[in-house]
């Protein structure tokens, strides 16, 4: 779950949403700390705390029904995501702007960790749940997020944008009518999937976009950047590098002066402000890894020799090396051992 400050726009929303189905405000703020006069501040900040509090109102007060994400998501225009949104429709093409919308993506309202990967000849944006105890409230944030992205991107390839497959990775519900309360862009999931995710043909990235406009692109990636900047004080350099690294193609990762620019940093001050937490690059990519290393281990499809290759190990030999240095045994003895148990 991403732990920057966001703006007020997705809680503006999800309010709009719950009063057309008659929830007033204050039901829909009780408990957050938030009011309309406080939303109305385009500069306003509010936790991620705070949303899912208005989150589980919403859903509280609306009887859970299934599928509410998916509805709320489809409400996700470019436009509520600000100067985000408009520079993703400005960029020259939809690879280009998708590439602009994973370098920011901190900047969205994401409960999700969004990554993206090919399998030519599609592309694929696979979406990991956050850490919620509550299974409504994780549904929620799963189907909004797939949603809305899915919705941008068809504002940005423009309407000849399809999905080629939406997968989840939970069991299809037994009630008919909830299994079938759930779609995005017209297209119904399949259950039980590797992972939650969206494909679509990645040939649709090369078409330029009739909207491009190099000067909106560098003003709205100047102010993204300024913005991540501000931020970043609040939540701390090391979270946000942990961030990157969790929305990072797995693969081989990206090294100190990519980081750096990813994170809007010179390498120099990068590097002092991680000590300054107590940590430096190379613990943070080492516990990114190895926490990949483990949910990999968690797909009995894959076999040790796959995940070596995921996480760009040359050869399952180096990767069992390295593994046994982090937790102490193999990765085929812990896996063996997560069976067990």
């Amino acid at each position: 779950m991403l732990e920057l400050l966001r703006g007020p726009a997705s809680a503006l929303l999800m309010v709009d949403f719950g009063r057309e189905r008659g929830f007033s405000p204050a039901q829909l703020l009780a408990g957050s700390g938030l009011s309309l006069t406080r939303l109305a501040d385009p500069n306003f900040e509010l936790s991620c705390t705070q949303e899912l509090r208005l989150i589980n109102n919403l859903l509280n007060l609306s009887g859970h029904p299934q599928g509410l994400g998916y509805q709320v998501g489809e409400r996700y225009h470019f436009s509520t995501y600000g100067l985000f949104g408009y520079g993703l429709i400005s960029s020259a093409t939809a690879g280009d702007a998708l590439q602009l919308a994973l370098r920011f993506l901190p900047l969205t309202y994401a409960f999700t960790r969004i990554a993206y990967h090919e399998q030519p000849p599609l592309g694929i944006l696979t979406f990991t749940e956050p850490a919620l105890a509550d299974e409504s409230l994780r549904d929620f944030v799963i189907e909004r997020d797939m949603a809305a992205a899915a919705v941008l991107l068809k504002e940005i390839a423009g309407r000849e944008f399809s999905l080629a497959g939406f997968t989840l990775k939970k069991k299809r519900p037994v009630d008919q009518a909830a299994a079938s309360a759930g779609s995005i862009l017209g297209v119904r999931p399949d259950y039980l999937a590797d992972s939650n995710s969206l494909a679509f043909e990645r040939s649709l990235l090369s078409r330029p976009l009739p909207q491009a406009n190099t000067v909106t692109v560098s003003m709205c990636e100047q102010m993204c950047a300024q913005l991540m900047e501000r931020r970043i004080p609040r939540t701390g350099t090391a979270n946000l590098v942990r961030q990157y690294l969790n929305i990072t193609p797995l693969g081989a990762p990206p090294d100190l002066p990519s980081m750096a620019s990813l994170v809007n940093l010179s390498e120099r001050t990068l590097k002092r402000r991680l000590r300054q937490e107590g940590t430096s690059y190379r613990h943070l990519l080492e516990q990114s890894r190895s926490a990949a290393a483990l949910e990999l281990l968690g797909d009995p499809a894959l076999k040790l020799t796959d995940i070596a290759e995921k996480l760009g190990y040359s050869d399952l030999s180096s990767f069992s090396q390295t593994f046994k240095r982090w937790y102490g045994v193999s990765p085929r003895t812990y896996r063996h051992a997560s069976k067990a148990t």
